[in-house]
């Protein structure tokens, strides 16, 4: 099954998250399929830059977006 799912970037206490399409058997920071995106929830707002399009494409073909990144397709008003 795809997920679209966060991949953790950054430092130790300073997250910084991917928005990536992957198997749901990889690992959470290993193989994806693609990068749609990133979410930074460190500055005030949080800052969320998604491909919109490519994330509806992925949805329509059958990925299933993870709870938090639901949340974060519904704030940028892409679902």
């Amino acid at each position: 099954m795809v997920k679209i799912r966060l991949r953790r970037m950054g430092a130790k206490k300073t997250p910084f998250y991917r928005i990536v399409v992957a198997d749901s058997r990889s690992p959470r920071d290993g193989r994806f399929i693609e990068e749609i995106g990133t979410y930074n929830p460190l500055t005030d707002p949080a800052e969320i830059k998604i491909d919109g399009e490519r994330a509806k494409q992925w949805i329509k073909n059958g990925a299933q977006p993870t709870d938090t990144v639901r949340s974060l397709l519904k704030k940028a008003e892409i679902l």
